[in-house]
């Protein structure tokens, strides 16, 4: 599962101002009406509606909500130790 979404423009740009947590969380900062998130979780109706206006708003502004990759952090491999050089 993705840490993070956010919004590629037309380019294939990232908007960083538009990162959250989940896909739902970046489409409600991207939806010029605001949907209510208690509401968007618990009533299909009401997201239907939301994931509605998300799609026409994605298809004029040619913009895609994609999950962002984790980085890893390269490791040390275990049983290496590190050599103390006292020059």
């Amino acid at each position: 599962m993705p840490a993070a979404w956010t919004v590629r423009d037309r380019e294939g740009k990232p908007l960083p101002h538009l990162l959250a947590r989940s896909r739902l969380e970046v489409g409600r900062k991207i939806v010029p009406t605001r949907y209510d998130a208690f509401r968007l979780q618990v009533s299909a109706s009401y997201r239907e509606a939301f994931e509605r206006e998300l799609k026409n708003f994605l298809e004029r502004a040619n913009w895609r909500i994609v999950p962002l990759k984790r980085q890893r952090i390269k490791r040390r491999p275990r049983g290496v130790q590190l050599e103390l050089n006292l020059n």
